[in-house]
C-alpha cells in the first residue's frame, strides 16, 4: 500500500519491491529511467549488482526497446544478439516501457534464471504496472527524451 503523498522515488522503489516478490522467477528487477541525453539509468532494483548502470538508447535489449519504442521478451538471452550479459546466470529478459501519450519515462527490466519465463499473463501484469507507473511519471513530471 502506497500513501498518497509517496515520492516518485518512493513509489518505484515499493513497486519494484512488490513485482520481484511476485514472481519466483523474477531473479533480476529493476527500473531504468531514460534521461534527454538518450540514456537509460539505473534506478531501484533488485538482484545481483549489475555493472550496466547506463545503457545508451539502442544498445542492448533495453536500449532497443526504446529506440523502437516497444516492449521486448526475450525468451532466450543466448539467441538475442544486441544483449548485454548482466549475470552468466540469466536465460530470459522482459522489458516493458513505462510510457503514457508516445512519451517514454523509462522502463522495468526483470531477468530470469529460466527459459521462456514471461507468459503472456506474466507480459500483461507486468504492463499494467508499467501503465500504473506511467501515470506516477505524468504526476511527478519527470523529464524524458522521447517522444
Amino acid at each position: 500500500m502506497m500513501d498518497a503523498g509517496a515520492s516518485l522515488e518512493e513509489i518505484l522503489r515499493r513497486t519494484v519491491e512488490l513485482l520481484h516478490e511476485s514472481n519466483g522467477r523474477f531473479h533480476w528487477t529493476g527500473i531504468y529511467e531514460l534521461f534527454p541525453d538518450n540514456v537509460l539509468r539505473l534506478g531501484p532494483f533488485i538482484g545481483a549488482p549489475t555493472d550496466h548502470v547506463f545503457i545508451a538508447v539502442g544498445r542492448g535489449v533495453c536500449g532497443t526497446a526504446v529506440a523502437e519504442n516497444r516492449n521486448i521478451n526475450v525468451p532466450d538471452v543466448s539467441k538475442a544478439p544486441d544483449y548485454l550479459a548482466c549475470s552468466a546466470a540469466t536465460r530470459s529478459e522482459l522489458v516493458v516501457l513505462i510510457r503514457r501519450q508516445g512519451t517514454i519515462f523509462a522502463q522495468i527490466d526483470i531477468d530470469s534464471h529460466e527459459l521462456n519465463a514471461f507468459d503472456p499473463g506474466t507480459v500483461a501484469q507486468v504492463e499494467k504496472i508499467a501503465d500504473c507507473l506511467a501515470g506516477a511519471y505524468a504526476l511527478h513530471q519527470r523529464p524524458s527524451s522521447r517522444e
